[in-house]
């Protein structure tokens, strides 16, 4: 077998080290719930409005609530502009935003109403559906939202044979060997049950598996970030808004 060309990460970290994190809460004053969560040069923005009446009436669930995702990038946050409105991918990836967060959610307390999260890419740099599912959960969280426990959310790659932490744009784009390999991967923050998981790339079960023990390690270091400034926040704030 070929040596593994991938021998040290492009901007110097250790192979299973995050970029540097920051997090804030309530940065949207109108919204219900909103916070930023950023990966290095990552940043995205949540606002969580509701829950609030379903309109048109036919489509609510008189059971339980529904939670209604849109993920985006503006223009300006990515090196080449992009085209204004959303895209298929965005589309794409506001349906498995959904599917991540609603397992964790206390829905069934409101019958026939809708939460809606606002997802924005203010700057892209990789990663960016973790940075924006970390960024829902502590503005779901900042909304008072029911929550059976937080969703924690990171990258792992596969470059060339090497597993890494948190891939950055020039890592996503590296294609000596057998090229890059994007795997984003979604938990359930205290019960580290898997809740959403996308592969972009090659990898064998046994590589697989050992990004996922990777991947649950990397989360405990962003939900200690999600709980430690949502507690500030309290703290700052008497308890709430």
């Amino acid at each position: 077998m070929a040596d593994n060309i991938y021998t040290k990460r492009l901007d110097g970290r250790k192979m299973d080290e995050l970029r540097k994190m920051s997090a804030e809460v309530g940065v949207i004053p109108n919204a219900d719930g909103s916070a930023t969560f950023s990966f290095g040069s990552t940043v995205a923005i949540a606002a969580v409005y509701g829950p609030k009446p379903l309109h048109p009436q036919h489509l609510q669930n008189p059971k339980k609530g529904i939670i209604r995702c849109n993920y985006d990038l503006l223009s300006f946050s990515v090196t080449e502009r992009k085209r204004p409105g959303p895209s298929r991918r965005s589309q794409e990836i506001s349906r498995i935003i959904e599917w991540a967060l609603e397992p964790v959610l206390g829905l069934d307390e409101f019958p026939g109403t809708v939460i809606d999260v606002h997802l924005m890419i203010i700057q892209a740099d990789a990663s960016t559906r973790c940075a924006a599912i970390n960024a829902a959960a502590i503005a779901l969280a900042h909304a008072g939202v029911p929550m059976k426990d937080l969703v924690s959310s990171v990258s792992i790659g596969k470059l060339d044979k090497q597993l890494v932490v948190d891939v950055s744009k020039e890592e996503e784009d590296y294609h000596e060997g057998e090229g890059a390999t994007d795997i984003a991967m979604t938990f359930m923050s205290n019960s580290d049950k898997v809740l959403a998981l996308q592969l972009d790339g090659k990898i064998t079960p046994e590589g697989l598996k050992e990004a996922v023990k990777l991947g649950r390690k990397a989360t405990k270091e962003v939900h200690n970030l999600q709980v430690k400034v949502l507690k500030e926040y309290l703290e700052k704030t008497g308890g709430g808004d």
